[in-house]
């Protein structure tokens, strides 16, 4: 076993109540993340180098553990963990891409369904035009990305997902990530 490892199995154990491993993960869940572009932060592990900096919460007895990188939670061997993982680091890559100005479409490259849905449990689909009820826009933008024939999307149907995507998701990522960003 790696001293890497060792050093997170002997952290994450000495702030749970469990004193075993399989059983002081399950006590832990994902508070927060932040992106460090400078990649200079260590995590509690003690690799170096670390981008993205997860706090993890114990629901037991709240205690924290911060930076922790996603490799570490990785171990934790949880789906729910990984699927998180893989929301908070794709919104940060579609922030990029908004930021970048490239041309995001409703395609794998940019979206997942657990992403679209998150998108929408955070409440990035609620905005003005829509009177603060994305619930319609979500369902529409859900349906058109699980199209098998994306030739059957019309234009009309393709000007509300450029619309959905600039008015809604755009000005979301933007609030809500761009100062999770350390770019120093």
């Amino acid at each position: 076993m790696s001293i890497y490892r060792e050093k997170l199995i002997q952290e994450v154990i000495n702030n749970s109540n469990a004193k075993n491993w399989n059983e002081a993960v399950l006590e832990w869940d994902i508070a927060d993340c932040i992106e460090d572009e400078t990649c200079s932060e260590s995590c509690v592990c003690g690799k170096f180098g670390l981008r993205y900096l997860y706090t993890i919460l114990n629901d037991r007895n709240g205690n924290t553990l911060y930076p922790i990188g996603s490799c570490c939670i990785l171990k934790f061997n949880r789906i729910d963990l990984n699927e998180e993982i893989s929301v908070r680091e794709s919104m940060f890559r579609l922030l990029h891409a908004v930021e970048d100005k490239q041309f995001i479409e409703l395609s794998p490259k940019f979206f997942t369904r657990k992403l679209i849905t998150e998108l929408y449990e955070r409440g990035a689909f609620d905005t003005e035009y829509n009177d603060f009820d994305g619930e319609e826009d979500y369902n529409f933008f859900l349906k058109m990305f699980s199209k098998r024939k994306k030739e059957d999307i019309t234009y009309k149907m393709h000007k509300k997902i450029r619309a959905i995507i600039y008015n809604s998701i755009r000005p979301y990522l933007m609030s809500v990530l761009a100062e999770k960003v350390n770019r120093k």
